[in-house]
């Protein structure tokens, strides 16, 4: 066999390897092609998440710094009233 047979056997089965590495392998392009798609759906999910932080942050700055947030909370979540308030509760009964 001639020396450059041999190399271009060598040669060719170099190429197949790298195909194969191309389209099936670790690094192929579908392999890339998914790492994409769910580096997009975390970049979402982080983008998400820090405009809740942003949101609890104000909540906890509200919370430290002034009585309105304080007082809110307390009406609503706990049905507090103030000193002196009269507690009016309406209930709609069902009309058949």
């Amino acid at each position: 066999m001639p020396l450059s047979r041999v190399v271009r056997l060598l040669l060719l089965v170099f190429l197949l390897v790298l195909q194969y590495r191309l389209w099936v392998g670790e690094g192929s392009l579908a392999r890339v092609a998914e790492l994409k798609q769910r580096i997009a759906s975390q970049q979402e999910e982080l983008s998400r998440r820090r405009a809740r932080n942003a949101a609890l942050r104000a909540d906890v700055a509200d919370l430290r710094e002034g009585r309105e947030a304080v007082e809110e909370r307390a009406r609503s979540e706990l049905g507090m009233i103030r000193e002196g308030e009269t507690f009016i509760q309406v209930i709609d009964t069902p009309t058949e």
